[in-house]
């Protein structure tokens, strides 16, 4: 994300000018957004002409709107945003008080503005502005005939494909119907991985899976690399890891990440920090009861008495719509970071923050 410009005034309100530049951007962006907020950006519009001799005709022409935001629609595979309001400029296409549906595009600026610009929203902004923010882990979930390939980045996890190929069973005195299902389904992983995974990006890529599968699969990707004199893979090898799951579903994907070995490699990575923060939660739960809170009531307690040291909490609270209780909990966050405390904002698409969690740690 790309800040062009920010104007927030002493009390809060005021209005920034962002460019989205990648898809995990748009979910910066659904984080942004509320009910009611003015948000101007370029988009298609259908008008009908007269012409002088009186035939109606209709075309789309581009034009920019300022809607006041009633309705936000975030479809998170495609990571498309859809943000529906009226009218309240004067515009030559569209009369005030019209209803509009504005799809936010990528490199195509908008403005936000707010009546309150509060801390949590701000730090969305920097985050998603951070160069140093991205998709640095890929993941292959898989087993035999199924495979999961993810990119974990700081704000979400992204399915980027599935691969499903059925896979014959071997016959007695025959195993070679099943050594070609194999051998096809190893193949598509191999594409999913060239055409998804920007390897001048990510850091690390993990293999996962039951059994031998993850290593029979990475002998054929080397092998099919040497062979077809593919320089990226040969390169990028280092950067590959096996490591074992329970299955080649996607939600097996935390416990890959809670693997120590994995937690070690990946010890500079927003992804691994949060599943390692709500792990050790788990275990201060299990072990020291008196030490770990949950719940918004035993919470605001504990941050009263200055006694909260991390706070764990999900993104998806900040999207409520009513504005008090979004305030309630912002007041929580501002408290334990004035008071010297630590606050992890889980995102609701990783696997970390895939349930509504709110919780601390004393």
């Amino acid at each position: 994300m790309k800040l062009l410009h920010k104007d927030i005034e002493k009390d809060n309100a005021g209005q920034v000018t962002l460019v989205p530049e990648e898809a995990e951007d748009m979910w910066h962006t659904y984080n942004l957004l509320q009910v009611g907020d003015s948000l101007r950006a370029s988009t298609i519009r259908k008008v009908q002409t007269e012409s002088p001799t009186g035939s109606v005709g209709s075309s789309r022409v581009r034009t920019t709107l300022t809607l006041c935001v009633e309705t936000i629609d975030f479809d998170t595979q495609a990571c498309q945003l859809r943000v529906k309001g009226t009218n309240i400029e004067e515009n030559q296409y569209v009369k005030m008080g019209a209803y509009h549906t504005i799809e936010l595009e990528l490199n195509r600026k908008f403005t936000l503005a707010k009546k309150n610009w509060d801390s949590v929203v701000l730090d969305r902004i920097d985050q998603a502005c951070d160069p140093t923010q991205r998709a640095d882990v890929a993941a292959v979930v898989m087993q035999e005939g199924l495979a999961n390939l993810v990119l974990v980045t700081p704000a979400m996890t992204l399915l980027r494909a599935k691969v499903e190929v059925t896979i014959p069973r071997k016959r007695k005195g025959s195993c070679t119907q099943h050594d070609k299902g194999l051998e096809k389904f190893y193949e598509a992983v191999m594409q999913a991985i060239l055409r998804h995974i920007n390897f001048d990006v990510v850091k690390c890529i993990l293999v996962a899976s039951p059994g031998y599968v993850k290593d029979q699969f990475t002998t054929y990707l080397f092998n099919e690399a040497v062979r077809q004199d593919n320089k990226i893979l040969q390169e990028n090898r280092p950067k590959f890891m096996l490591v074992h799951s329970s299955s080649g579903h996607k939600y097996s994907l935390k416990e890959v990440l809670s693997d120590p070995t994995v937690t070690n490699r990946l010890s500079d990575t927003k992804a691994a920090g949060e599943v390692k923060a709500l792990e050790d939660f788990y275990k201060m739960l299990q072990h020291e009861p008196d030490r770990a809170f949950y719940g918004l009531a035993h919470v605001e307690k504990a941050a009263e008495a200055l006694a909260v040291d991390t706070l764990l909490v999900s993104d998806k609270l900040f999207r409520h719509q009513d504005i008090p209780t979004r305030s309630r909990y912002v007041r929580l966050v501002d408290n334990v970071r004035d008071n010297g405390g630590t606050v992890r904002i889980f995102s609701s698409l990783h696997v970390s923050g895939e349930r509504k969690l709110f919780s601390l740690r004393l």
